[in-house]
């Protein structure tokens, strides 16, 4: 049953303080996790720890990501409304929800079969139809639909799949936590600047799930 009470929503509001006290500053981000009832996107057993800042595993090797790293990737996004933005590893749904509750058409790939037919299901029972969701290997990409104005990974990758850059529209945005030693990652945000020149920044460490490549799983 889909509850979203009370006490859920003054703890959301408790969640945004602690993000907002962490640095995050675009209010556009901190509305969209105040609206979105991160409870649904748990397991039962860990409802009474859904709105800690904090990561949390949801099946399938994949963990929803901490609120703070959601918020902070999504600020990095800059997204604005009306905007297509592909999102790299779908996992919960729940950072997709955000870049929907800003107002984008998101457009999000997951490899593992059951997590997607999982996520899917939730997110139409949400009513986030503006969600477009696929299964397949994120590395790739969705050449088909592109080109995007923003690109978001949401796993660890070793290195910045080309197809991802080529998809981003001229003035787009990429950010991408990037591998580094001992299961950290880069968080990076990459510009297209033009055809062929790409700007390209470091916004400190960050630890995520690996991005898995080849072809998809069950």
């Amino acid at each position: 049953m889909l509850e979203d009470n009370y006490r859920h929503k003054g703890l959301r509001k408790k969640l945004v303080d602690t993000i907002r006290a962490k640095g995050i500053k675009d209010e556009a981000v901190l509305n969209a996790i105040n609206n979105i009832p991160r409870h649904l996107f748990l397991d039962s057993s860990f409802l009474n720890f859904a709105y800690q800042d904090q990561a949390f595993p949801i099946g399938s090797g994949q963990t929803i990501s901490q609120p703070y790293t959601v918020a902070f990737q999504t600020e990095l996004l800059e997204v604005a409304k009306g905007e297509k933005v592909l999102e790299v590893g779908t996992g919960s749904g729940y950072q997709a929800c955000v870049l929907a509750e800003m107002g984008a058409k998101v457009f999000t790939i997951e490899r593992q079969k059951k997590l997607f037919d999982k996520t899917k299901k939730l997110l139409e029972n949400l009513k986030y139809f503006s969600i477009k969701t696929f299964y397949g290997d994120g590395y790739k990409g969705l050449p088909t639909f592109g080109p995007f104005d923003k690109v978001i990974v949401t796993a660890g990758a070793p290195v910045v799949p080309n197809d991802l850059l080529m998809q981003l529209k001229i003035g787009g945005r990429l950010v991408i936590p990037v591998d580094l030693e001992n299961d950290y990652q880069e968080m990076i945000l990459i510009k297209r600047v033009s055809e062929t020149e790409y700007e390209r920044q470091s916004h400190g460490k960050f630890r995520f799930v690996p991005l898995l490549s080849d072809k998809a799983r069950d």
